[in-house]
């Protein structure tokens, strides 16, 4: 492929993604607030979309896309590009799971901890003139199950600083989890209703496909202990959200830590009424590192397609 190629980027990504392209000899326009009409108008003068979470590129998008030859999101997850309708085009779609691994694990162990020590209430009612620490008694992390459902790069990095804490990992995965991995963070491996009605905290790194919506349902919430918790971090519709609430309203969960909702923006979401609930705006890979790392991964990516590489 031509390296003399125009690059459409349509949301906010690190500079250091204009850099390469740039260097590469790529003509790069940047319109990271453009709307779904103005992509449609103009993709067909691109060979490359580059896209983070906030930008959807649907079939009637990509059916206008006359010379498009690589998608590319800077981020974890596909479910925002057609990737059925991109492949009929030939057209390459690329993302950058390494860029959120450490990030989005941090988080989660953030969440954790939150929900543990209560550390939001904390806040909140001091802020309020409440001195609560007599009501504020929490738990610890340190040996605790941990439940990660789905063991991709950012369910082995959780496994690994979690284990650093002094927990106890029990993972599922649909796909073998490598024996020395398992060995390295003493991994109890389980089916995932053994996993959700054995562990004291279970997070959900898996991607959103037909198996997974509503992965988290009324019957699985009900088979999990009273007292455990909950971390989605990964797609908020892997989880019916009406049971969650239901669940947590009527005491059957001990709470959850969302970033991530069925709905985005999540403002006004019934689950954000409840004290057991700490919501975060799908900031997991938030992070100046993370997303440096994203848009160079991208970068090289893109680099390496146009040269025949990969």
């Amino acid at each position: 492929m031509s390296m003399n190629q125009s690059v459409l980027i349509c949301d906010q990504v690190a500079p250091i993604l204009n850099e390469i392209l740039q260097k590469n000899g790529l003509k790069i326009t940047y319109e990271p607030e453009i709307t779904p009409d103005q992509i449609k108008e103009k993709i067909s003068s691109f060979d490359i979309i580059v896209v983070r979470s906030r930008t959807k590129i649907t079939k009637e998008m990509i059916d206008c896309a006359t010379q498009c030859k690589i998608i590319a999101r800077v981020g974890v997850g596909l479910d925002n590009i057609d990737v059925d309708a991109a492949k009929a085009k030939n057209i390459r779609v690329i993302n950058a799971v390494e860029g959120a691994m450490n990030a989005v694990a941090e988080l989660v162990l953030g969440l954790m901890l939150s929900m543990a020590r209560e550390i939001p209430r904390a806040d909140r009612e001091i802020r309020n003139g409440k001195w609560l620490k007599k009501e504020l008694m929490g738990i610890e992390l340190s040996g605790k199950y941990l439940g990660i459902v789905g063991l991709g790069n950012i369910g082995k990095r959780l496994a690994k600083l979690a284990r650093g804490l002094n927990m106890n990992i029990i993972g599922f995965d649909v796909m073998p989890i490598a024996d020395d991995f398992a060995r390295d963070v003493g991994l109890i491996k389980a089916d995932i209703d053994t996993l959700i009605s054995s562990a004291d905290f279970i997070s959900f790194h898996v991607p959103l496909t037909d198996d997974t919506h509503h992965l988290v349902n009324a019957k699985r919430l009900s088979m999990m202990k009273k007292t455990a918790y909950i971390i989605n971090t990964s797609r908020g519709e892997i989880i019916d959200e009406d049971a969650l609430y239901n669940a947590l309203k009527e005491g059957n969960l001990a709470g959850a830590a969302l970033d991530v909702f069925e709905k985005e923006p999540a403002v006004g979401n019934k689950l954000t009424t409840l004290s057991n609930v700490v919501c975060t705006p799908h900031m997991g890979a938030q992070t100046k590192e993370a997303q440096t790392l994203a848009a160079n991964v991208i970068g090289e990516k893109i680099i390496m397609i146009l040269r025949g590489v990969i």
